[in-house]
């Protein structure tokens, strides 16, 4: 069989780029960080993989984001007998290509660079809201709760000797309910 796995970083963000008109048997695609193999739609794909399958990805980056990730997959992928291609670099890995030390050099080489991108990327945006927030024009994500529901919250905060158990139910982090708690008066 032939596959297609496709990922973005956001929901907003579209596949459209990524091997356009290629057809395939069976398309994934995820749009979550590539910094974990954690995504639903990746480890859909790996667990159908049969000794060979190809799998179709654009770039080495929207496999993973990460070096050591990146190595795994394609060890794994090649050791159950299936074939990955990365079309923009260009490179092909099969059960046969584990003996080719410039491939495994290059793609080694190129999954450093893409982890070093992403590293840039998330320094780049720290700095950012660091500048915002100094300037006074970065506030964060507005909450989802109404102020009738932040002050409900806040009642309930102080009646309710289990944190846990009152995050849980107003669905969020326990840290984000003693943000809530603490902002009395300030949202």
């Amino acid at each position: 069989m032939e596959f297609i796995y496709r990922r973005v970083s956001t929901i907003d963000q579209k596949t459209d780029r990524q091997l356009p008109g290629l057809i395939a048997d069976r398309e994934f695609e995820d749009k979550l960080t590539g910094k974990h193999t954690d995504r639903p739609q990746l480890q859909a794909m790996l667990t159908m993989l049969r000794p060979g399958d190809v799998i179709h990805c654009h770039e080495l980056s929207r496999l993973a984001r990460n070096t050591r990730d990146l190595l795994d997959l394609v060890e794994h992928i090649t050791a159950l007998g299936a074939t990955i291609k990365f079309h923009k670099e260009n490179m092909t890995f099969n059960p046969d290509s584990e003996n080719d030390p410039f491939q495994n050099l290059m793609v080694t080489m190129l999954a450093a660079l893409s982890a070093f991108e992403r590293e840039l990327i998330v320094q780049r945006v720290r700095e950012g809201v660091a500048i915002a927030k100094a300037k006074g024009k970065y506030k964060g994500r507005s909450s989802k709760f109404t102020a009738a529901q932040l002050d409900q919250i806040r009642k309930e905060f102080d009646e309710t000797p289990n944190k846990v158990s009152l995050a849980k139910r107003w669905g969020i982090s326990r840290g984000y309910l003693y943000k809530i708690a603490a902002n009395k008066g300030k949202e």
